[in-house]
């Protein structure tokens, strides 16, 4: 392991779902899992390739009720590729005996390596070494080489190398008993001139694909014109075998090329015939190699976040980074794709995409503002169907639903599964109509990092408003109290879906949805004001929204419900006070880990729902998205005392209840006690680093890594640590580093602003701007305005405030 470099040593079946998911490739176009070339789906692997935004759906019957999935559908196969000696069994690491087996990912490259020496049952022993890429240049095109040495044998090795469409979504255990063949047959042929091809079409969204490959076999690095046999079986695979003579000691390598199209993709016609012309321009592997790493170098310097010489997280850093650039990169822009949770590496939630922008986006604003407009963009493009969704729930504006697919409708599931119990169980999960407040925080953010007007003009505003709209006709008003109540949702905590007491779903005063709803509802009237008196009357008669509605808006944003603890703790939801205390040593004691105690307590006949707990974080995510002097500023808003322990009462009270069943938990711990407990801080941190690489929910990162948590490991470290502020037209610094972190240095985009560099120590803060640029940057650093010029750099000493508890 190095700060570059993800290396396996060995075989293990039983890790290799974990390492084929963490040593994808990708390009924000498509993606394909790390499986071995020779590997079918079954046992411990899976091979997956995946394009954003292809997704397909089919109907099940499940307990007498049909079942709609929409699934991102698993594409034909392009890395199939097996070797055997002649008239003998395969060479791979499962037909013979294998020895100094290496698996390495290149980050800064994007190249995955594998290398191994197998000896067969007569003793002889050959070398392979392969490279894989999935072009961060070319977004069209992947490449795989392969190097045969025989050591001590001579003879012919023979080379199978095809397209296998074939395939079927089994990615995820317990989907399998539901229908996974997404894809229609087309064709599959080998051309006269050795290219091969297959087509396919996914049979209800009717998106077709087409791919094609070509080979090239060298000898000792010589192109060698070698006998083609063409293979073609049935209307799903396509493919050329190639047999090789080969003697100790010299080098035999076999090239492929491919190129995948689908008829979403801009300016091609037919995709099979496009995916063709798209194999005719490319170049061999080590051209495309050369280009990939070009575009790989620019995307780092850009995106590179550096820290002191710890090689174990600078490296699960990198590889956050990474993955993340690997789903959505500039090649993301044109597709109208959103940031699905699990990446393009695997089928777990089925590829759709949750809220995980609220932890993508700020990484996304600061250093590729483009790709973050354009997941943005995808929002603005559903709003239509979460119209529609409102107007069928009686409310008005735009009702986003809590898991997304192709169309924006509701994906969330109807039931759920419980491994434990065998139970299918109601799943109330869509009730999270906190999504849209995500939406309209990230529209604010975006415009915030950026100054992106004309974006907030055109389609920002709208989404905000619309956002706005519906979460003021949500409300009601208690004329009793003076108060107005949003009931029937669910905040971020998943594990409290309704009160034990009531027999339908939903919770009342959720303190999340209310605090960001009164955030949100100041942030509209903001957003209208920037856009001036025309564009404002224009986008209110769009909108058919009048005075009446803004005044409403205004009322609501001061007059929405919180509930207290006696102690001065923001309740996480009304009667929430009234659940039982937990017993969490007991269960610690009986069942370990304990993150899904949704399953354990609903396999006892028992529920989380009577209980005070948490899945995650959820009225202490507030901390974590709005700044201490804008949460203050909503309390003030809505008329709530407070004092300066009221944020860190509630999160000691919340902490000790949480048993960070999602991956994004630990990270929203760690920002939220950055500031006053520094120490604990860095701890939540390391953990939250560790829950892919480490696998630590058991099994899950298989099916998918989690790229909400990926990023926001990266975006706490560039923002809670460093108290870096996008807000007040200018660039703000905070900086309290935990005593672990000696520095770090990292390169951001702020406004005008495309190149600022970033270093920051316990002991100083060092910003320097772009000689090319000639505006100057505001720069606030703890509370003192500064105007820096963009031909120098700016170093400001920081004294160090240190809490008893950071010691």
């Amino acid at each position: 392991m190095t700060g570059w470099l993800l290396r396996y040593e060995g075989l293990d079946p039983a890790q290799e779902p974990l390492r084929e998911a963490l040593c994808t490739l990708g390009n924000g176009r498509f993606a394909t899992r790390g499986a071995a070339p020779e590997s079918r789906a079954g046992g411990c692997h899976y091979p997956g390739t995946y394009a954003a935004g292809v997704f397909n759906r089919l109907t099940d019957e499940v307990d007498g009720r049909r079942v709609e999935n929409e699934s991102m559908v698993n594409l034909p196969d392009w890395q199939s590729l097996t070797l055997r000696i002649a008239e003998g069994p395969d060479l791979g690491p499962e037909t013979g005996t294998v020895s100094a087996y290496v698996q390495e990912l290149d980050l800064r490259r994007g190249v995955l390596t594998r290398r191994y020496r197998v000896t067969d049952a007569q003793g002889r022993t050959t070398r392979i070494a392969q490279r894989r890429l999935v072009s961060m240049a070319d977004p069209f095109l992947a490449a795989l080489d392969t190097t045969v040495v025989a050591e001590n044998w001579e003879g012919r090795i023979v080379v199978r190398s095809g397209l296998d469409g074939r395939v079927e979504n089994t990615g995820v255990a317990r989907y399998r008993h539901l229908s996974g063949r997404h894809l229609r047959p087309g064709e599959a042929a080998v051309g006269d001139d050795g290219v091969v091809q297959v087509t396919a079409e996914t049979c209800t969204s009717r998106i077709r694909i087409g791919l094609a490959a070509r080979h090239r076999v060298l000898v000792d690095g010589r192109p060698c014109d070698v006998p083609v046999v063409p293979l073609v079986e049935g209307d799903t695979y396509a493919g050329t075998e190639v047999a090789l003579d080969v003697v100790p000691d010299r080098a035999v390598t076999v090239e492929k090329v491919v190129a995948l199209c689908t008829s979403r993709d801009r300016a091609i016609d037919e995709p099979g015939a496009a995916a063709g012309d798209e194999l005719v321009r490319a170049p061999w592997f080590d051209g495309a190699l050369a280009r990939h790493e070009f575009a790989w170098r620019r995307l780092w310097d850009r995106c590179d976040v550096e820290i002191d010489g710890r090689v174990r997280p600078s490296l699960i850093l990198r590889l956050h980074v990474f993955h993340l650039l690997q789903t959505v990169s500039p090649h993301s822009i044109d597709l109208d794709v959103g940031i699905p949770a699990r990446g393009l590496h695997g089928e777990a939630y089925r590829g759709h995409v949750f809220w995980d922008e609220l932890f993508v986006l700020p990484f996304l604003s600061l250093r590729l503002p483009e790709v973050a407009r354009a997941m943005l963009l995808y929002r603005w493009r559903r709003l239509p169907q979460a119209r529609a969704a409102a107007r069928a729930a009686g409310r008005r504006g735009a009702m986003f639903p809590w898991q997304s697919g192709s169309t924006g409708r509701e994906e969330s599931q109807l039931l759920h599964l419980n491994p434990r119990s065998g139970h299918w169980l109601p799943d109330n999960s869509a009730l999270q109509r906190h999504i849209g407040l995500a939406v309209a925080f990230n529209t604010w953010r975006y415009y915030e990092a950026t100054g992106d007007i004309a974006f907030l003009d055109v389609h920002g505003a709208e989404m905000l408003l619309e956002v706005a709209a519906f979460f003021a006709d949500l409300a009601t008003y208690d004329r009793s109290d003076d108060r107005y109540d949003i009931c029937g949702v669910m905040g971020p905590d998943e594990y409290h879906d309704a009160l034990p007491w009531r027999d339908r779903p939903g919770l009342d005063d959720n303190a999340y949805t209310n605090v960001m709803t009164a955030w949100t509802l100041a942030r509209a009237q903001d957003c209208l004001d920037l856009l001036g008196p025309r564009r404002q009357a224009e986008l209110l008669d769009q909108l058919g929204l009048g005075r009446p509605d803004l005044e409403r808006w205004e009322h609501v944003s001061r007059k929405l419900r919180l509930c207290w603890h006696d102690d001065g703790v923001l309740s996480q939801f009304r009667g929430y006070d009234r659940l039982e205390e937990f017993d969490w040593d007991g269960y610690r004691r009986r069942y370990g880990d304990i993150s899904r105690l949704d399953r354990i307590l609903e396999a006892q006949g028992d529920s989380t729902n009577g209980y005070k707990l948490s899945k995650q974080a959820d009225a202490v995510m507030v901390f974590q998205l709005l700044t201490a002097d804008e949460f203050y500023a909503v309390l003030d808003r809505l008329g709530y005392p407070h004092d300066r322990q009221t944020i860190p009462r509630t999160i000691r009270y919340y902490v000790d209840r949480t048993c960070h069943g999602s991956t994004l938990s630990k990270v929203v711990h760690a920002w939220v006690l950055a500031r006053g407990n520094r120490r604990r801080a860095w701890d939540y941190w390391l953990e939250a680093l560790e829950s892919d690489i480490a696998d630590t929910q058991g099994g899950t990162t298989g099916e998918g890594i989690h790229l909400g948590a990926m990023a926001g490991t990266v975006d706490l470290l560039q923002r809670a640590f460093t108290g870096l502020e996008t807000r007040g037209d200018a660039l703000g610094l905070d900086p309290y580093l935990p005593d672990a972190l000696a520095s770090m240095r990292f390169r951001l985009r702020y406004r005008d602003h495309p190149e600022v560099e970033v270093a920051i120590t316990h002991h100083e803060v060092v910003v320097g701007g772009n000689p090319g640029q000639a505006a100057v940057l505001p720069l606030r650093v703890r509370d003192v305005t500064y105007q820096l010029d963009p031909r120098s750099s700016l170093r400001v000493p920081l004294s160090r405030k240190r809490n008893s508890r950071d010691r």
